[in-house]
């Protein structure tokens, strides 16, 4: 799970292309292939999923990741954002404001994301096995966050 961890934080940095100046296009995709299969992988692996369930789940799955793909190039626009004023050596209360908005929106919209494909999960499998998917995502998120959190700086 460390791994994946690791490539998911990965995967929100090379899906900007702004925070992926220093790698190759096909690198940088190459990168994001191998996160979507490993991370599809671990869903796999620990759904459990009847292969009835599983023709049934896929597409709802391919439409999160979608969705969530959204969510996470914003979380990487409002990270560079905040590098760039981080990086003046002030942060001013209009910037703060702005990008403090931005992230609670940001959290706001995964939350309103699982919300959404809780239902849609609990249409086509057993609602144990939903919930499990929505646990597997959050978790999942919640070591991105933790990496996240240990890398970018407090305000100053």
């Amino acid at each position: 799970m460390k791994n994946v961890s690791r490539c998911l934080a990965a995967l929100v940095l090379v899906a900007v292309p702004a925070l992926a100046q220093d790698k190759p296009a096909d690198n940088s995709q190459l990168i994001i292939e191998k996160v979507k299969a490993d991370k599809k992988l671990l869903v796999a692996n620990n759904m459990k999923l009847t292969e009835a369930e599983a023709n049934a789940f896929w597409p709802v799955y391919d439409g999160y990741q979608k969705e969530l793909a959204v969510i996470n190039e914003r979380l990487g626009k409002t990270i560079k954002a905040y590098a760039d004023v981080y990086n003046t050596g002030n942060v001013s209360d209009e910037a703060a404001t702005r990008l403090g908005n931005e992230v609670l929106a940001i959290d706001q919209a995964v939350v309103d994301l699982n919300k959404s494909y809780f239902a849609k999960a609990k249409a086509v499998i057993p609602a144990a096995k939903a919930a499990r998917y929505i646990q597997i995502e959050r978790k999942i998120r919640q070591l991105l966050q933790a990496d996240l959190a240990q890398n970018i700086p407090l305000v100053p």
